[in-house]
């Protein structure tokens, strides 16, 4: 089985509100409330970190869920936010882009 790695796109607004995130999407400004589950997953989405271990180390022991069952619903999640345009998904790691020295996103 091949590993997914997720990335936030750098796109997007995002504000942290009560443990929630609130985001809008670069593409249509459509609005999203991200439950404390893709919380924790969008702002674990380094593109470094594989899906896996993001689920085992940062949601499992948050929630009483199995490791197996947890990943596949976060896969499903990581997808869902990948078709707005609001997580990046990859089968490698995902280099974040980092602007020259005085040039902004």
């Amino acid at each position: 089985m091949s590993r997914l790695y997720v990335a936030r796109n750098p796109r997007v607004a995002a504000r942290s509100l009560d443990g929630e995130m609130m985001i809008m999407s670069g593409r249509d400004s459509t609005l999203f409330t991200l439950n404390k589950t893709a919380t924790i997953l969008w702002q674990s989405a380094d593109g470094t970190t594989p899906l896996d271990e993001i689920v085992e180390r940062r949601i499992c022991p948050q929630f009483e869920v199995e490791p197996a069952e947890a990943l596949q619903d976060a896969e499903r999640l990581a997808r869902e936010l990948a078709s707005h345009e609001i997580l990046q998904i990859s089968q490698e790691p995902i280099p974040q882009w980092n602007p020259p020295a005085g040039e902004s996103r």
